[in-house]
């Protein structure tokens, strides 16, 4: 797809139909950046204690929220977006990239999103993997989900909602503790 106003790359990329020497260059701005709070009805849908069904366990054990509930929260609390900050880096397994969460025209924080990949032509797929990894990880800044992070909370809601099984490889018959919600079924189920 064509950048707009003739640009040639990510360098000359204008955001929406406003210059660069009108609007922000989000590939090198902090713009905004700690100038003030967000308001208070905003800091509260922010940081909202999460709702106990939202959060997922993968086998090897780490809570996560899924991404399209980040943006779900974003989307409530005020305009946001995510701009690319560095081209694609894309090696044999792994494609990475740097984006900028801009929230009310104000930079809010940036992370490396990385996705891995086992065939080159799931690269679109992946990347969009690597997008939705940068939101997760530039959301903590905001404390969107920052129960996650905190071991006494982690440690209370594996005990109340989780459980380790024993599981046995269908091929190698060899046998491995993983986890997961005890209120989901068993693996391959």
């Amino acid at each position: 797809m064509p950048f707009p106003n003739g640009a040639k790359g990510l360098r000359d990329a204008v955001i929406g139909d406003r210059s660069l020497e009108e609007g922000e260059d989000w590939t090198r701005s902090f713009s905004g950046m700690a100038v003030e709070p967000f308001e208070k009805g905003v800091a509260e849908i922010l940081m909202k204690p999460l709702d106990a069904d939202d959060i997922e366990i993968k086998p090897d054990g780490l809570l996560y929220l899924p991404e399209i509930k980040y943006r779900r929260i974003l989307n409530k609390a005020f305009g946001w977006g995510l701009a690319p900050r560095s081209e694609h880096s894309i090696s044999p397994k792994n494609i990475s990239r740097e984006y900028a969460l801009v929230c009310k025209g104000r930079f809010v924080s940036t992370a490396r999103g990385e996705q891995a990949y086992f065939d080159a032509d799931n690269l679109a797929t992946a990347s969009e993997g690597c997008k939705s990894n940068a939101l997760m990880r530039c959301c903590k800044d905001l404390g969107v989900a920052s129960e996650l992070w905190d071991p006494a909370f982690i440690r209370k809601f594996k005990k109340q909602y989780c459980e380790e099984v024993f599981v046995e490889h269908a091929v190698t018959k060899k046998k491995k503790k993983l986890w997961k919600r005890k209120d989901q079924g068993d693996f391959g189920e």
